[in-house]
């Protein structure tokens, strides 16, 4: 079985949305990440993406329409195509869903202490050059 799954960086100021997957998750527990989720059969990678924001965190955001980079991943052993967007806190406060632990808001250097998703925290980097320039 192949996944597709979406993460948004969400960008408030100069700092990220950081959130710890529930120790219950079957996949990666206790590991800190980006709002991330799966894509469901027949949708289309930025609405399950605008879905999991909603579902996960409530945040209002402006998502680029545009992903800043795709990747390959592995999810409890199988292949795994994650798309990273990038996004801009516009209002609320976050209210987590069951599969989060806890959230912070963090920098970039902070994610990259707290991760241990190396590609991520690459793409959170690379999202960071690209959200000082706006």
């Amino acid at each position: 079985m192949f996944v597709a799954a979406v993460a948004a960086i969400i960008f408030k100021g100069d700092k990220i949305l950081a959130m710890k997957r529930s120790h219950t998750k079957d996949a990666g527990p206790g590991l800190w990440e980006t709002l991330s989720g799966r894509v469901e059969a027949d949708e289309e990678p930025l609405e399950a993406l605008k879905r999991e924001i909603e579902e996960e965190c409530g945040l209002e955001v402006e998502i680029d329409s545009r992903p800043v980079k795709a990747y390959q991943a592995r999810r409890k052993g199988k292949p795994m195509v994650l798309i990273v967007y990038r996004a801009r806190y516009l209002s609320g406060s976050v209210v987590r869903s069951l599969e989060h632990d806890d959230f912070a808001w963090v920098t970039p250097d902070e994610f990259a202490e707290l991760s241990s998703l190396k590609k991520l925290v690459d793409v959170v980097y690379e999202a960071s050059k690209l959200h000082s320039k706006v």
